[in-house]
């Protein structure tokens, strides 16, 4: 006998990865390029060599991507940066922006 319900694991179920969302820093005039690496190696996890060249980035080309995650994590990792900055008094100003395919 054929039952009109069918269960979950039956049901046609359209799942999709989750957007990713790149952290961006800003570059300013008075936040130090050391504070900056520091930052990208602290909060965002990079080796001192790419944390550098990210900061080479931002400072050549007035942004430069920290990194990129779910959104959930990547307002995270602002809000951490938005904080060290805050305690040393630069005004480092990092935006979440989705990533495009």
């Amino acid at each position: 006998m054929e039952s009109s319900t069918q269960t979950v694991a039956e049901q046609d179920v359209n799942l999709r990865e989750p957007g990713m969302f790149a952290v961006i820093m800003h570059n300013d005039d008075i936040t130090t390029m050391d504070f900056v690496v520091g930052v990208l190696m602290s909060v965002f996890n990079k080796p001192p060599e790419e944390a550098s060249a990210v900061m080479m980035a931002i400072h050549e080309n007035g942004r430069g991507v920290a990194g990129v995650y779910t959104y959930d994590m990547a307002a995270t990792k602002k809000s951490q940066a938005d904080r060290l900055s805050a305690e040393k008094g630069f005004p480092l100003r990092l935006t979440v922006e989705s990533e495009r395919l």
